[in-house]
């Protein structure tokens, strides 16, 4: 079974209580969308389209966009699959609807110029990568667990249906099928066999960012490969001579839930069932994120602000 099995358990994960009481939530999103806005506390402060994983519905992103509006910025969290109104399954959806967000929150009067960032975590890391690498609007990426290639879609029913993740213009984004060869190897070796057989045009075109990129990974990863796949974003980018700053955090003893903000010590404690399936330990996890986490507000902060934002010529 692939990774949709694990994705309420990575969405438990992520969800952690804020450090502060953000805005009120908008929740009416219009025709189409279904998420939560968080606004930003001042007009043109800097605002954040986050990206959810395998889970579907927008449970894991919502509570990182609460986390990310407790600390000042203005936070959309979208669902693509899942909810009502939306498609069931990871399948041949659209990147307009991750487009379509930013569109919605530049049209926000609170939001000022190329002061959007893209947060997404695993599925949402790999859409993060592919929406920032056509839409020149978006200014700065965080793809957390990510993949470097777009893969094929997640159907519990038939994992062998042939349809991809995503779309774009109504066609089909090239994919990398999984590689079902070596069982063995668990739900990570579909995907370590899938991507050393990836076709080249899978392969996510990161260097057309238009803004620096932070990569974040466990070494532990269960779920698929997210460090030797972010090790192949950092190479292309390297080879292009990508002219924005790019860095990958990568962790020893975190798996899929490496990313995030750290437990408070008066939060109940994990439950160990999260790491058997995910990877990593809670000791590596937290550790992670403790790290992780302020580098990441300090990522955003400082490209949102208007230090790494120019606009394009």
């Amino acid at each position: 079974m692939l990774k949709f099995v694990a994705g309420l358990a990575v969405a438990a994960a992520l969800a952690s209580p804020a450090l502060a009481d953000p805005p009120a939530p908008v929740t009416d999103l219009g025709p189409g969308m279904v998420g939560v806005y968080y606004p930003p506390p001042e007009r043109g402060g800097p605002v954040v389209l986050v990206l959810g994983g395998s889970e579907g519905g927008f449970a894991g992103s919502g509570a990182l966009a609460r986390n990310l509006a407790a600390q000042g910025y203005g936070a959309l969290a979208i669902a693509y699959f899942g909810s009502p109104g939306l498609p069931a399954l990871l399948e041949d959806i659209p990147l307009e609807t991750f487009t379509r967000g930013v569109d919605w929150l530049e049209a926000r009067p609170e939001v000022a110029g190329r002061r959007i960032g893209l947060v997404g975590v695993s599925k949402g890391g790999e859409a993060a990568l592919l929406v920032a690498s056509t839409d020149r609007r978006v200014c700065a990426v965080i793809a957390a667990v990510p993949s470097s290639v777009a893969w094929a879609g997640v159907n519990p029913a038939n994992f062998m249906s042939g349809k991809p993740s995503w779309t774009r213009g109504g066609q089909p984004v090239p994919f990398a099928r999984y590689d079902f060869s070596k069982p063995a190897g668990g739900v990570r070796g579909f995907y370590e066999g899938g991507l050393a057989k990836a076709p080249p045009e899978s392969v996510i075109p990161v260097e057309r960012i238009a803004g620096p990129v932070l990569l974040v990974s466990g070494r532990d990863d269960r779920l698929w490969p997210s460090t030797p796949m972010a090790d192949q974003v950092m190479a292309r980018l390297d080879a292009t001579k990508f002219r924005y700053a790019h860095v990958h955090l990568a962790y020893d003893g975190a798996g899929h839930a490496a990313f995030g903000k750290p437990r408070a010590d008066t939060d109940p404690p994990p439950n160990p069932a999260i790491f058997s399936q995910t990877g990593g330990t809670p000791e590596g996890t937290q550790a992670a994120r403790r790290d992780n986490w302020p580098k990441a507000l300090a990522f955003l902060g400082d490209n949102l602000s208007g230090k790494g934002c120019a606009p394009l010529r």
